[in-house]
């Protein structure tokens, strides 16, 4: 794994840490390579319970490094090519796709500027905790580009479709308070103590019933495109799921015996 991105798993939690401070965690080539394959690698991972993605300095991620990208672009303008935004159907859309369909939650610590590419991931995770000095930004319209890594998709049904219209057409900076007004912040702390709030958030889920928040996470994605109809036989189909599960048997053994479960993930 590259240096850009580092990965650790401790006790079921997967730590993915995107690690470019001096450029604000910006998305270069190497490290939408190298954060994809964390991401893939922890939601393939049967000792993975749950993943806590976040950035190393002031920002959390600044979306595409635009110093990189104006060169490839050149050189696409020089050899007549486009290949330069095949990154978003090679990078972008298996990044986003492995944070909110992997059967396991993903908790979003945004530590700082979250803008572009950098909010679309902090969109499409499970949960956002944000530092009270942090921000999210759109970013897209600024460079004359539309949104990418499910911006489109997520934000929408975060905060409604006016106001993400208004945020991608407008782009502005929203601190994190009114993150929390508009519902994009599950829980906005003090910076100084986002650390371990996220890494006890992070923790809590880690040591819950992993199968039953991966048919939580089927649901709601299933339920935003289909009718009420087809949702309730969705939910049919992954309750019955669920009451099949080992950690549903030790949930109903503790409740009877007034005791805390202990879960095991499957």
């Amino acid at each position: 794994m590259a240096d850009t991105v580092l990965h650790e798993v401790t006790d079921g939690l997967a730590t993915i840490t995107l690690n470019r401070p001096d450029a604000m965690n910006a998305l270069d080539v190497e490290t939408k390579e190298a954060l994809r394959d964390a991401l893939l690698q922890a939601a393939a991972d049967p000792a993975v319970r749950a993943v806590l993605l976040t950035g190393n300095g002031k920002a959390f991620c600044v979306g595409q490094d635009l110093k990189e990208h104006i060169g490839l672009l050149e050189a696409d303008r020089e050899a007549g090519t486009g290949g330069t935004m095949n990154t978003v159907r090679e990078h972008y859309n298996p990044i986003t796709t492995a944070i909110a369909t992997m059967p396991k939650p993903v908790v979003a610590a945004v530590n700082g500027v979250a803008a572009g590419a950098g909010a679309g991931f902090a969109f499409a995770a499970d949960y956002r905790i944000v530092a009270d000095t942090a921000s999210f930004n759109t970013a897209f319209a600024g460079v004359a580009l539309t949104a990418d890594s499910g911006v489109s998709w997520t934000l929408a049904r975060l905060i409604g479709h006016g106001r993400a219209a208004d945020l991608l057409l407008f782009p502005r900076s929203v601190r994190a308070e009114e993150a929390l007004d508009l519902g994009i912040a599950g829980r906005v702390v003090p910076a100084a103590e986002l650390v371990d709030e996220a890494e006890a958030l992070a923790r809590r889920l880690a040591e819950g019933p992993t199968a039953a928040y991966a048919a939580i996470k089927e649901s709601l994605a299933y339920g935003a495109g289909h009718s009420l109809v087809e949702t309730l036989d969705k939910e049919d189909e992954l309750q019955v799921r669920a009451g099949a599960s080992e950690d549903h048997w030790i949930a109903v053994q503790a409740f009877v015996k007034k005791e805390k479960p202990r879960f095991q993930g499957r």
